[in-house]
């Protein structure tokens, strides 16, 4: 009796077995998403139709590209010999003749390795500021890049961005030593010092420097500057300088003191009340009438600085929105601490409210990226305004959606590369471990 009742326990274990095929991978996506009930379903299959369609449409348009071509009639000479008298294909010779316009504008086709040295050099400055796994020694090198970028691409003598950097490294010497006694007095001190030797002391240094050792480039003018390559001096400027332009506004608004509350307030409700253009058109046409007569303030610095000014407007109130985000006790953790102001921002308020606040911040650096293409209407030549110009020429008139898939994917490029951060950095910095 004892035998039978053992008789039915396994003495083995199975080996494991394979999970059906319709719970792994693409056969287990597509039902999960694709075809979970009859309303998904039919939404799948409607969406695939639509899609299908539209490629098959397209489909001799790209298979029939021509890639060298003289002028549009030639291209499509070409096209109606090779496939067909009523063929239609994409013309994309137009961008094989003319990328050096799209990417570099005007600029001297021996000089060419400036901007990609200046671009290469960016990258490297710019990887231990985005990868905190980096050596962090390495910012050192990312804080003197726009000194050499700027040389590299203007050109000029090497001293006049060595002597403006000598200015801030005089700033910054003495509000580290005033910043004990009260870091608004320091910031100040350095700022003033910093513009006086600027307006003193900076030419005559360069001069010097120049006559003892004269290490120069070749001289390009702004207005030779154009295309893709104007397009990431202002953007990059402009993400540069007004994330901590609108850090500080940000900080402001909320200040306790009056008037540098009411200033902040005045300052970012007027910028986000104002269009972008009107403010191009403010620094093309009407600042230099507020400047000494025989002033030559240059026209990109100029967009850089309104371009600056208007993201940094908009970054406020997102970085505003993540300081609001923070519990209460956050800040009276930090006073508990025994933390001033400034060390509580750094330590303990700021990395939570910037942590907060990346997609928006990442939101606005894509949209400031993208509404570089404006300066268009005050006469700089950006991708988009070479296209306009390439469509007037007699070879080239009346092509049309070659030059704008391209110049979308440049931008496509850069907008997605920044948004795809954005979401591996909020990842590194999730702390629920969802």
């Amino acid at each position: 009796m004892a035998d039978t009742e053992h008789e039915f326990v396994r003495s083995q274990m199975l080996p494991a077995l394979a999970p059906p095929s319709s719970q792994v991978g693409a056969v287990r996506w597509m039902r999960e998403n694709l075809f979970s009930g009859w309303a998904n379903t039919a939404l799948t299959l409607i969406s695939a139709y639509v899609v299908i369609h539209f490629l098959w449409g397209m489909a001799p348009w790209w298979l029939h590209a021509v890639w060298n071509a003289s002028s549009l009639p030639d291209c499509r000479k070409i096209i109606q010999t090779d496939f067909g008298p009523h063929a239609e294909g994409a013309c994309f010779a137009v961008v094989h003749e003319r990328w050096k316009q799209l990417l570099y504008g005007f600029y001297p086709d021996t000089e060419y390795w400036r901007p990609n040295l200046a671009l290469i050099l960016m990258l490297a400055a710019i990887a231990p500021i985005l990868f905190s796994h980096l050596p962090r020694k390495l910012l050192a090198f990312s804080a003197l890049y726009p000194f050499i970028g700027y040389w590299l691409i203007w050109g000029g003598t090497i001293w006049f961005p060595v002597s403006a950097l000598l200015g801030f490294v005089i700033g910054g010497v003495v509000f580290k030593l005033l910043a004990e006694k009260s870091a608004v007095v320091a910031a100040g001190a350095g700022i003033v010092i910093a513009a006086l030797w600027w307006m003193f002391g900076e030419s005559w240094l360069e001069a010097a420097l120049h006559a003892a050792l004269p290490i120069s480039l070749p001289s390009v003018e702004s207005r030779d500057i154009g295309g893709f390559l104007l397009s990431i001096i202002i953007g990059v400027s402009g993400i540069t300088l007004s994330l901590p332009l609108g850090v500080l506004l940000a900080l402001g608004r909320q200040s306790n003191m009056f008037f540098i509350r009411s200033v902040s307030i005045g300052f970012i409700e007027f910028i986000r009340g104002v269009p972008l253009i009107t403010l191009l058109f403010t620094a093309s046409l009407l600042l230099n009438y507020f400047l000494p007569p025989g002033t030559n303030f240059d026209l990109i610095l100029r967009v850089v600085i309104m371009v600056t000014l208007f993201a940094a407007a908009y970054m406020a109130e997102v970085i505003r929105g993540g300081l609001a985000a923070l519990p209460r006790g956050q800040y009276e953790a930090a006073d508990a601490l025994g933390l001033d102001y400034w060390k509580a921002q750094r330590l303990i308020i700021m990395p939570q409210a910037l942590k907060i606040s990346i997609p928006g911040i990442v939101n606005t650096f894509i949209g400031l990226f993208k509404d570089t293409t404006l300066v268009v209407f005050i006469g700089l030549l950006d991708p988009i305004g070479f296209i306009n110009a390439i469509r007037a020429t007699s070879e080239w008139n009346g092509i049309y959606w070659e030059l704008y898939i391209f110049v979308g994917a440049l931008f496509f490029v850069f907008c997605y590369g920044m948004s795809q951060y954005s979401m591996y950095l909020e990842r590194k910095l999730r702390t629920d471990h969802r």
